[in-house]
């Protein structure tokens, strides 16, 4: 189309570089262009940041080159060439003639299931070393650290501690979005090591909670105000009792027939009147596309199971299931967590 033709003319970028008014623009073109070309390096920046515990020792005291090195265990001149990387990506930053922590750093150590995910991504990138390789078989090396494929207690229990890790600044979105202080029982399906149903008890303490996950994984969680129960949503019953089930981040880990099957399970464990909450990053989520289907959609081939889906599209599968009065609650941050309620 006449637009790509132009975008893509190196006369007209050049003109478009130097014109005043264009170019702002062009230069913000430029640099998102860039940023996909080097991607796959500034995540590589950040997991080094995170492999040699360097956000730690920099909060709160300014460090210095030498220091940076030795704790680092990194020569000098490989210190100084990370500290720049990571200043560069607001993860650090100089202050006289020091290291200190910097604004993305900060946020970064606030909330360690960031943290989790970067060291996490290690297996994500050896599928993705030819990613067309990927594309044409499906399924990847990292799908053996997903509980549903795991070898062993330990794979199980290393990715349910990634998901408790990155789990509390969503429960707190979710409950933000839809308060549960009308329920009286919560189950959560795939609930891990249980934190949002912890999250839900602290906030509404009358809540009765139960979690529903896998047996070796419901057998590690032993907090008394939470009934766990062991099963496969894939093969047994759902425990009844509930009036309210919410499905975190447990949808796009699956494909369209056990999502089909999972939501017809769920409308037959509900109430009349019960309500279903999902909750998850979607597909198509305004000024946040590429998280859904480029992330989320690559990450999930790897896992060997599951898709980003949009809201439309979980809507129709939550209707087709014989929910009614499906309903988008706005949370915080679309970007990592949107949620879907629907009525049995």
């Amino acid at each position: 189309m006449w637009r790509n033709r132009r975008l893509g003319d190196p006369v007209f970028q050049r003109w478009a570089a130097k014109f005043p008014l264009t170019r702002p623009v062009a230069r913000r073109r430029a640099r998102a262009l860039f940023d996909i070309v080097a991607g796959f390096t500034y995540s590589q920046v950040a997991y080094a940041v995170i492999e040699v515990d360097l956000l730690p020792f920099v909060s709160g005291a300014k460090r210095s080159l030498a220091e940076v090195a030795a704790h680092t265990g990194l020569p000098p001149a490989g210190a100084e060439r990370l500290l720049k990387a990571a200043i560069s990506l607001g993860l650090i930053e100089a202050a006289g003639g020091g290291y200190l922590l910097g604004g993305a750093g900060a946020a970064m150590l606030g909330n360690p299931g960031v943290s989790e995910m970067i060291a996490h991504h290690r297996y994500l990138y050896a599928d993705l070393a030819d990613p067309v390789a990927l594309l044409r078989g499906g399924g990847g090396s990292l799908a053996t650290y997903w509980p549903y494929g795991a070898a062993s207690d330990e794979r199980t229990a290393a990715y349910s501690a990634l998901m408790a890790a990155s789990q509390p600044m969503l429960a707190g979105q979710i409950l933000d979005a839809y308060p549960l202080g009308r329920n009286k029982r919560l189950l959560d399906i795939g609930g891990g090591a249980g934190v949002f149903l912890r999250a839900a008890g602290a906030r509404f303490p009358a809540l009765k909670l139960t979690l529903f996950d896998l047996p070796a994984v419901a057998a590690r969680l032993t907090d008394p105000a939470i009934d766990a129960v062991g099963g496969s949503f894939i093969d047994d019953p759902l425990p009844a009792g509930a009036d309210v089930v919410s499905l975190v981040r447990v949808l796009h880990d699956h494909d369209n027939a056990v999502v089909a099957a999972l939501l017809a399970k769920v409308h037959a464990a509900l109430p009349p009147g019960g309500t279903i909450v999902v909750a998850e990053p979607m597909a198509e989520t305004p000024d946040a596309a590429p998280i859904g289907d480029a992330y989320f959609g690559m990450y999930l081939l790897a896992m060997g199971s599951g898709r980003p889906r949009s809201a439309t599209v979980l809507t129709a599968m939550l209707e087709a299931a014989g929910f009614t009065a499906v309903r988008e609650h706005a949370t915080a941050i679309p970007m990592l967590v949107r949620v879907l309620t629907a009525t049995r």
